[in-house]
């Protein structure tokens, strides 16, 4: 019912801005009663209480005004519309202007805002200024009518009038209230429910359309009547398909022109009509992709459209539909998940993934495994702050990266450590190599950088499992570690 609270808000504002027109027009009150004095219409009324009367409305009119400008649908701004009439009312009934009509004009206003709190309030004040206004103009009218002994005669006559009034008028105005607020409210309901029902018919035309849209080939085979039908081009007509002889659709045969060559073996297997039942048994589609020469990956797809009882398809769609885009964000998601944020190498996954394939395999005689650990990266992240750490460890990589090149893959497998797969015949020249490199280096907070290297080739150690390597790098690499504190006379507990 959120379109319908809405129409509350926007209605009050309306309402609010033609009360307020109302109270303005009641400012031309005052000059028309002087006029009736003037005439000799009105005999107990001054000029005086007509100028006060138009006073009286300016001013609430204004404050109404400024409520509707800052708080134009709130229930202050409608209830102070309301209550300004009364109190119109109560101040020409006080000054002896007789409008007795008027006292149930408010409350049936009230209605125009379809609430049944702001009717209440309108009803409950209505007869309580009635009262009150009674009871102070009750010594006027004994003063001029005879048929009065007393005050509470005079109110008891009064207000028995306006109570059967207000009851009466209380309950149309209910009824009025109820009614409307009911109409409206079944209106909105509908109004709901037909906008649901279009935004639904949009939604499916919208998939339909987009459905049609997203194969680039769709393909309708037969296998009952053993023919083939293109959806995308209506002209192309119904093709039979021999099965005795033919093992690929009048499609597949031309999309085959497009297919990369290294792949064209692979996408004739998976075209070929006579296993495609086979394959799709008890599926709902299977799917493969290739490279098309121009446009670059594409995805067929073979979907069943009705089968036999035991899950032979009957009647299947063949369709194509290009996934370049797809295939280079996955390439690139891939890329993202195997490499280290900081240092752009290869992270402790790809290392990791890269170490399970070696089990797999025969290491090649010059396979050697590098474990690299950056010196005095705490000390320096401790006193020159974590920028000099950070640039302590872009700085190894970039001197691992430049000594390795393509000989091997640089992995950043923790804060400072470094793990590094090679192929060379002399790890001894490469580690040297990669310590005359980081010589050379000088950063912006640091000055230099020194690295503790350790390897271990597979031609030294030839009956050695690439996590014995692993183990052997790793603790040369520490050998080095111990011997540079050593020399520079640094204790590492400290």
């Amino acid at each position: 019912m959120s379109e319908y609270n809405e129409f509350l808000q926007e209605n009050r504002i309306k309402v609010n801005r033609y009360l307020n027109t109302v109270l303005w027009f009641f400012i031309i009150t005052g000059p028309a009663i002087a006029a009736g004095v003037k005439g000799g219409i009105f005999h107990d009324i001054s000029y005086t209480t007509c100028l006060s009367i138009s006073v009286v409305v300016a001013f609430l009119s204004a404050v109404h005004l400024m409520l509707m400008k800052r708080i134009p649908s709130s229930l202050l701004t409608c209830l102070f519309a309301l209550t300004a009439l009364d109190i119109l009312i109560v101040y020409m009934s006080y000054s002896h202007v007789s409008i007795h009509l008027t006292w149930f004009l408010v409350p049936f206003l009230s209605l125009l805002f379809c609430d049944k709190y702001i009717y209440f309030y309108a009803v409950i004040l209505n007869y309580i200024l009635m009262f009150i206004t009674s009871y102070l103009t009750a010594p006027y009218y004994l003063s001029i009518r005879s048929d009065y002994d007393n005050i509470p005669a005079y109110l008891a006559d009064v207000m028995s009038g306006f109570t059967i009034e207000t009851i009466v008028m209380f309950a149309s105005g209910l009824i009025i209230g109820k009614l409307t607020i009911g109409y409206f409210k079944s209106l909105f309901s509908q109004y709901t429910l037909i906008k649901e029902q279009e935004k639904a018919m949009q939604e499916k035309v919208g998939i339909l359309d987009s459905m049609a849209e997203i194969y680039d080939n769709v393909n309708l085979i037969d296998f009952v009547n053993n023919t083939e039908m293109s959806l995308r081009d209506v002209e192309d007509g119904k093709h039979g398909i021999d099965m005795s002889t033919q093992t690929h659709t009048i499609m597949n045969q031309r999309i085959r022109n497009q297919v990369m060559p290294d792949q064209m073996e692979e996408f004739m297997t998976f075209t070929n009509i006579k296993t495609v039942r086979s394959r799709l048994s008890q599926k709902k589609l299977i799917s493969a992709d290739f490279i098309d020469i121009v446009s670059g990956w594409f995805r067929a797809q073979y979907i069943t459209v009705d089968s036999t009882l035991d899950g032979i398809p009957n009647v299947v769609i063949f369709t194509t539909r290009n996934v370049d885009e797809e295939k280079r964000r996955e390439e690139h998601l891939i890329r993202i998940s195997m490499t280290d944020e900081m240092t752009r190498l290869f992270n402790r996954r790809c290392y990791d993934e890269d170490l399970r394939e070696f089990r797999n395999s025969t290491l090649s005689d010059d396979f050697v495994l590098f474990s690299i650990d950056v010196n005095g990266l705490k000390t320096v992240n401790d006193t020159k702050g974590h920028a000099a750490g950070d640039e302590l460890i872009k700085g190894a990589a970039d001197c691992l990266v430049l000594s390795i090149g393509n000989k091997g893959k640089v992995y950043r497998t923790g804060g400072d450590e470094f793990m590094a797969v090679v192929h060379t015949d002399d790890p001894e020249g490469l580690r040297t190599e990669i310590k005359n490199k980081a010589a050379e280096w000088h950063g912006i907070y640091t000055e230099e950088i020194t690295l503790s290297i350790g390897f271990a080739a597979h031609r030294e150690k030839p009956d050695s499992s690439i996590d014995d390597l692993e183990h052997i790098a790793d603790a040369d690499m520490y050998a080095e570690k111990e011997k540079h504190y050593r020399e520079r006379g640094i204790e590492r507990r400290r």
